[in-house]
């Protein structure tokens, strides 16, 4: 798997959106890759820190007013 592929699946992975099998094949990659257990872990600490903000969204209709 290129690390670009394993870059997508594990975005995917952080969003609950990919598989099973993709998640064995991300999983094989970082075994080998230190470049993309970075990223993973990077983009772990990223949602972590966003799922702990305080950060409010507004809607459209708000958002035009």
């Amino acid at each position: 798997m290129k690390c670009n592929d394993a870059n997508h699946i594990c975005d995917k992975t952080q969003y609950k959106e990919s598989s099973f099998w993709e998640k064995i094949k991300l999983n094989l990659h970082l075994l080998y890759c230190s470049v993309c257990r970075k990223y993973s872990a990077n983009n772990s600490k990223l949602s972590e820190i966003m799922n702990q903000s305080k950060i409010e969204i507004i809607n459209t209709s708000e958002k035009e007013k």
